[in-house]
């Protein structure tokens, strides 16, 4: 007796799903038609913050940016989620706002774009179909690229990276390396969903980024010589390597700690559309569209 077309079709993806990498599957499984899959389409809008050397607090929450993104997620069970993900958000500080008149005198400032694109397992503490809503945590890893800038007298922007203002790529430092644009971050965080309908989901998170990275902000180290920076980069490099009033620091005195690596936080609301299931997946749709099928 011959198996219906669309019954073999759910246990070959069946294995094939369980057998692939999980990455592969959320990428390209909705375009291979899976529909009989749980999935979930959504998009982030929300607030960027930064935690660094020119924060004096953990969180300077005077230096909220936006940010935004959008997401696919394929649900596993009632309790786990992964999700795959592209955000953008801008993050930025100022020494001019500190209250420790070292920090003032320093004098720093930057803004920087953040780009990332994240994969993120989600652990749901109640099951949504049944209570229509629950708290849930989440955790994964992610790959952002960063561009640190300050402006001129002028109001124009001026990248940071290339006046090497630390030293990074010169001779005289050899210890001192040109730092990489892109890194990798642990996100993780916590949040609560709400299921608006059967088909909807919307949400709040707060999901913060552990980086390893000590230059979102251009900032890490300690100030060298004025003159080796001079004639290596130019003026332009003194004047966004000290920004401050007074006389040039020596080399060696402190304008950064590279004791903890930046972090920054992207928080906000959620919302997402779910297919792949009439009456959601947990035993209602698979009822109503596999049980003539035989199991394997």
């Amino acid at each position: 007796m011959m198996v219906p077309n669309l019954c073999a079709l759910r246990n070959l993806l069946t294995l094939a799903v369980f057998k692939k990498l999980l990455v592969f599957a959320l990428i390209f499984a909705p375009l291979a038609g899976f529909s009989q899959q749980y999935w979930q389409v959504g998009g982030f809008l929300g607030t960027s913050n930064y935690s660094g050397d020119l924060s004096e607090k953990r969180i300077d929450f005077k230096y909220t940016r936006y940010s935004l993104g959008l997401f696919v997620k394929r649900d596993f069970n009632r309790y786990f989620s992964l999700r795959a993900g592209f955000n953008y958000g801008r993050v930025a500080a100022a020494d001019s706002t500190n209250k420790d008149p070292l920090l003032v005198a320093r004098n720093l400032s930057f803004r920087s774009p953040i780009i990332e694109a994240n994969l993120i397992g989600e652990f749901n503490f109640l099951d949504l179909d049944e209570k229509r809503f629950t708290p849930y945590v989440f955790g994964g890893v992610a790959v952002f690229s960063f561009y640190p800038t300050a402006r001129d007298a002028n109001g124009n922007r001026i990248a940071l990276r290339k006046l090497s203002t630390e030293g990074q790529g010169l001779p005289q430092y050899p210890t001192r390396k040109q730092y990489n644009l892109r890194s990798i971050a642990i996100p993780f965080g916590a949040g609560v969903k709400v299921l608006v309908t059967d088909k909807w989901v919307a949400g709040f998170e707060i999901g913060i980024r552990k980086t390893f990275t000590d230059y979102i902000d251009d900032v890490s180290l300690g100030y060298v010589d004025r003159n080796t920076l001079l004639a290596e980069r130019g003026q332009q490099s003194v004047n966004y390597a000290y920004r401050g009033t007074g006389t040039y620091p020596v080399d060696g005195y402190p304008r950064g700690s590279d004791k903890n690596k930046d972090w920054y936080v992207f928080s906000g609301l959620t919302i997402s559309y779910r297919f792949g299931g009439a009456a959601g997946p947990w035993g209602h749709w698979r009822k109503q569209k596999f049980s003539d099928c035989p199991r394997m």
